[in-house]
């Protein structure tokens, strides 16, 4: 098969999970003998062509914008003719296929145009993201996704969760949605047998503390109020005896105020911005990872954990249940509820067995569910039936 898939995030530009999720699904499918041509956005000095791991990357120029909607405009405008122009060049392809709103507009009028079924992975939802539609901003996106969705021959979520959350948010089919879960290279969690562990972990605790770390974007969805609220009742029962340690980039300050208003300040660190090398390094030193998200159509930072052997505690919300499995590849806890995550990080912390049994269990679950091959061979099998179908019509 040849796919023309557009995405406005590839490494090395990084937003969100996207980037990866795109790299490694299509790594695989060209594995699977299929040709990829990846239209996304031009970055730094990445080059405007390559090839990567067999993809075919073509990284076109944007006309900058302070207008956040000018600039994605001018994304689509741009993908549009350099789509149509490959189109004409590469000959025939049998799918195009988006990921999200923001690359919608070109992937429809490509769609049209070459007469090409177009396939719509959405990776979240507006109305998730902010539990319903209540700006005209917000009303904007909505709109686009619910038109992309539409228009889309078949559309991929991550979840089942996310499954029922479109279908009944964007008012698409449930018999158009097909659920392929988001994967991880486990092999990638690189070990670091040759640095100095104490020396590292001094960087961040006591010899004494447990290590508690959230890991991820510094929004409101993702929950890091709940766990800082969780942190004096873990606190007390661990006679003081842990460290909080959060890591990432964005605007803490708020987060900082109320670490000082609960008075564990001297119990938190945040870490700012952590390369990828010396996470693998913290992971090594952690005790327990808390993802209290109040909005998570996935969570690939749990599987990033289950592939560094760290325990796992996560909130209840959206996909997140999937993913982890109760009591047997981690802990999961009431959404938006301090108390129940607190439950969650002691009963890792004091029970040590029962939390490497909770480890081992989570890295098997890892071959089982979340291998990108397999995931790459479903996502084939939805190519597949829409090449069936689109056989069977005249358009």
């Amino acid at each position: 098969m040849k796919i023309l898939v557009l995405a406005w995030e590839f490494p090395p530009r990084i937003v969100g999970g996207i980037a990866r999720h795109v790299a490694e699904l299509y790594l695989e499918l060209v594995k699977l003998g299929h040709e990829i041509h990846l239209l996304t956005i031009e970055f730094g000095q990445a080059p405007a062509y390559e090839e990567v791991a067999g993809v075919c990357v073509h990284r076109v120029p944007v006309v900058g914008s302070s207008n956040f909607w000018q600039w994605v405009g001018n994304m689509n405008e741009s993908m549009g003719r350099h789509g149509g122009k490959l189109l004409q060049e590469e000959g025939q392809f049998d799918i195009i296929h988006a990921h999200d709103w923001l690359v919608g507009d070109a992937a429809i009028a490509l769609k049209h145009f070459f007469k090409t079924p177009l396939v719509a992975t959405i990776h979240a939802t507006e109305c998730g993201r902010h539990n319903g539609i209540h700006t005209d901003i917000q009303r904007y996106i909505h709109g686009k996704e619910m038109w992309l969705a539409h228009e889309a021959w078949r559309v991929i979520v991550c979840t089942n969760y996310m499954r029922l959350e479109v279908e009944r948010v964007l008012r698409c089919p449930w018999d158009k949605i097909d659920v392929v879960y988001n994967g991880i290279f486990a092999q990638k969690k690189q070990r670091h047998p040759d640095f100095d562990y104490w020396e590292f972990r001094r960087r961040f605790a006591s010899d004494s503390e447990k290590i508690i770390y959230y890991v991820g974007r510094m929004t409101y969805e993702k929950g890091v109020q709940v766990l800082l609220n969780a942190a004096p009742r873990v606190l007390r029962e661990t006679n003081g005896a842990a460290k909080f340690i959060i890591i990432g980039g964005g605007n803490t300050e708020s987060l900082r105020r109320q670490a000082g208003f609960l008075g564990i300040w001297e119990k938190c660190f945040f870490t700012g911005f952590m390369s990828d090398s010396d996470l693998d390094k913290f992971q090594t030193i952690a005790d327990c990872a808390v993802f209290p998200s109040l909005y998570e159509p996935f969570g690939i930072v749990a599987l990033e954990s289950f592939a560094a052997r760290v325990p796992v505690v996560v909130s209840d919300a959206g996909g997140l249940p999937e993913v982890v499995r109760h009591t047997k590849t981690g802990i999961v806890t009431q959404t938006g509820n301090a108390d129940s995550i607190a439950w969650g990080i002691l009963e890792v912390l004091k029970n040590p067995p029962y939390a490497q049994w909770l480890v081992e269990n989570a890295y098997e679950d890892l071959d089982r569910r979340f291998r990108w091959d397999k995931l790459a061979q479903q996502t084939e099998a939805v190519y597949g039936r829409v090449l069936h179908e689109r056989s069977q019509i005249d358009w």
